[in-house]
């Protein structure tokens, strides 16, 4: 499993979720009587392991390969500071930028961690037209949307091949129970163990790579979200709006719940 970062932390629902669909699965495998050993075969797993990431690595670059395996990460770890934490940051910029001028904010610029804020202000700084930073800005918001949308069709490829792949498996064991159908019991043995196949085949598929995949989808229109909030703040900046208007505006971004109530003003 991935490591977290700076700023991460570990993504209860989908552990919780692979725990809770792998404990149905076998609880209710266990329920009908069934072993834990009849669910085992070494050889039907590296069918179906081998076969898909075989086919996996035909279907993409090995550019695009390490890229969604990095993205694992978007799996299993979050962001521990949400939209809220951004919008102080970007009024406290704001803010200072009223007082003291833009150009003030050249050393807080440079030293801010995230690298699209950076940019954002620092083009900003050093007097960059508007238009021009925004336009800037939102293509390279639209490209690492792009690349994130390739990464994750890696996964989605991975969990279309695997069920094959495991279908694959199944008749290859039945091709091999059928070269000894004369002893009914190995026959019947035979036959459950080729099935294990693709059960292997279509469980990663539906239980990881395709959840994977659309986690890893939502995660991207976050991670977009974030970033166009930023840009708000940042032209904002440019515009030498109020730090309070700047802080009305990227509240937008906020689900309805973390929204700070708005008094009720006096008739």
């Amino acid at each position: 499993m991935a490591k977290p970062r700076g700023g991460e932390r570990l993504d209860l629902g989908s552990a919780a979720g692979l725990f809770l669909a792998a404990a149905g699965i076998l609880g209710g495998f266990w329920l009908e009587n069934g072993r834990p050993h009849q669910m085992v075969g070494i050889s039907a797993a590296l069918i179906v392991f081998g076969g898909t990431f075989g086919a996996t690595m035909v279907a993409n670059s090995p550019e695009l390969l390490r890229g969604a395996l990095a993205r694992l990460r978007d799996v299993f770890f979050q962001p521990a500071a949400g939209h809220a934490a951004t919008i102080e940051s970007i009024v406290g910029y704001a803010t200072l930028a009223r007082k003291n001028g833009i150009v003030s904010l050249e050393a807080e610029a440079s030293a801010i961690a995230d690298p699209f804020l950076r940019k954002s202000l620092m083009l900003a700084v050093d007097g960059a037209d508007l238009q021009e930073l925004r336009t800037m800005m939102e293509l390279e918001i639209d490209i690492a949307e792009q690349q994130t949308e390739r990464e994750a069709k890696v996964y989605e490829s991975a969990g279309g091949f695997a069920p094959t792949i495991g279908i694959i498996g199944a008749v290859l064991g039945l091709i091999l129970v059928m070269e000894d159908i004369k002893d009914i019991n190995k026959v019947g043995h035979g036959i459950a163990a080729a099935f294990v196949a693709t059960i292997y085949g279509v469980g990663i598929a539906n239980l990881f790579f395709l959840p994977a995949a659309h986690k890893i989808k939502i995660r991207a229109q976050s991670e977009r979200e974030r970033r166009e909030l930023m840009l708000e703040g940042v032209t904002g900046i440019v515009e030498g709006m109020n730090p309070k208007l700047i802080r009305l505006k990227l509240e937008a971004f906020l689900d309805e719940q973390d929204r700070p109530a708005q008094k009720p003003r006096g008739k």
